[in-house]
């Protein structure tokens, strides 16, 4: 089912607030797809998703690799029945305020602050589709 990715209704949000592991899909230059779990932070009021990573990453490589105009990316999380999936445009940020902001949510969600890492970069998404069945 469709979702707004900025107006979720209430059961989508609460999902994505719960603990759950996700996917995240870039696409590697030869366009086939590379998932990984990953932690995800959802931010509907700015229509964002976040993933904090290592900037030696494949996943960094690959959306750097699409260039300024960012990757097409998807993350997904799944509990039994339950999915929801969101898609937009990845960038790479590596401004300070930005990183620690993603980590305060990441730990907002997580229940655990992550170790300091002066590698961690951000992969923020600007969301452009949002589905699933919470």
């Amino acid at each position: 089912m469709a979702t707004d990715p900025r107006n979720p209704d209430d059961a989508y949000l609460s999902f994505w607030r719960e603990y759950h592991m996700c996917t995240l899909t870039t696409p590697r230059a030869d366009g086939t797809p590379h998932v990984v779990a990953v932690g995800v932070t959802y931010d509907p009021e700015n229509g964002l998703a976040r993933v904090i990573t290592n900037k030696h990453s494949h996943k960094v490589a690959n959306v750097l690799a699409a260039g300024p105009e960012g990757a097409r990316v998807a993350v997904c999380q799944v509990d039994k029945g339950r999915w929801a999936t969101l898609e937009g445009v990845a960038r790479i940020r590596t401004e300070g305020e930005v990183v620690a902001d993603a980590v305060e949510r990441y730990a907002a969600r997580y229940g655990r602050t992550p170790a300091p890492n002066p590698d961690r970069v951000v992969i923020e998404i600007a969301l452009t589709r949002a589905m699933g069945r919470a």
